[in-house]
């Protein structure tokens, strides 16, 4: 697992928007960017500038995964029928680490990817730390013993800000199975997100 080197609120500032929709994201309180040059008036942005913009916002809400792992996920749901864009969003739902945020088992997709990496999560019954494993519709995704007395995941069950959506079905309060792949429209972005601005991104 790669390890993120940067303050994750940077990016809000840098998109000038609240990628996560939390309450303490610091561009609730200063919409400009980040750094000494960040008030300056903002200059035209290419067409090249807008896709590269779409692509780091929706590379950033999914835990900044390395460019790598991102653009091998492209390549994926290019190759597959359909959408590209829908199926570049319905992939990376599919990561086991975002099941877990979505579950509401952790507060931020951060402390999803942690929880999965030092073994508090099991997927149908058996231990996994690898977070970008693929999940399959009709996988049952638990909490550990251990974990279900986490102060971190206990909070994370209390947070008002956003609620387990329709694919993801909670058994009680530390099991859920994946329903169904999402599509775009039932995915809960607390911003806007344009997949097909990064499939352009990837087509040039």
């Amino acid at each position: 697992m790669s390890k993120r080197k940067s303050a994750k609120y940077k990016l809000d500032r840098r998109m000038g928007e609240n990628i996560w929709g939390r309450p303490k994201s610091s561009v609730n309180r200063r919409s400009y960017g980040p750094g000494q040059h960040g008030q300056r008036r903002k200059s035209k942005v290419s067409d090249y500038g807008i896709q590269l913009r779409a692509k780091q916002k929706l590379k950033g809400y999914y835990g900044d995964v390395t460019e790598k792992q991102f653009k091998r996920t492209y390549q994926e749901a290019s190759s597959m029928k359909g959408d590209t864009g829908q199926n570049l969003i319905g992939l990376l739902e599919q990561r086991l680490d975002m099941v877990v945020y979505r579950a509401k088992f952790a507060p931020t997709i951060f402390a999803a990817r942690q929880i999965v990496s030092h073994g508090h999560i099991r997927v149908n019954g058996v231990k996994c730390n690898i977070a970008s494993r693929r999940i399959k519709v009709g996988d049952v995704i638990s909490l550990g013993n251990k974990a279900k007395e986490m102060a971190l995941i206990i909070e994370a069950q209390g947070l008002p800000e956003r609620e387990v959506p329709d694919y993801v079905a909670p058994d009680g309060t530390d099991k859920v199975t994946f329903v169904r792949v999402p599509s775009l429209d039932e995915v809960p972005y607390p911003v806007k997100m344009e997949p097909n601005l990064v499939v352009e991104f990837y087509s040039r």
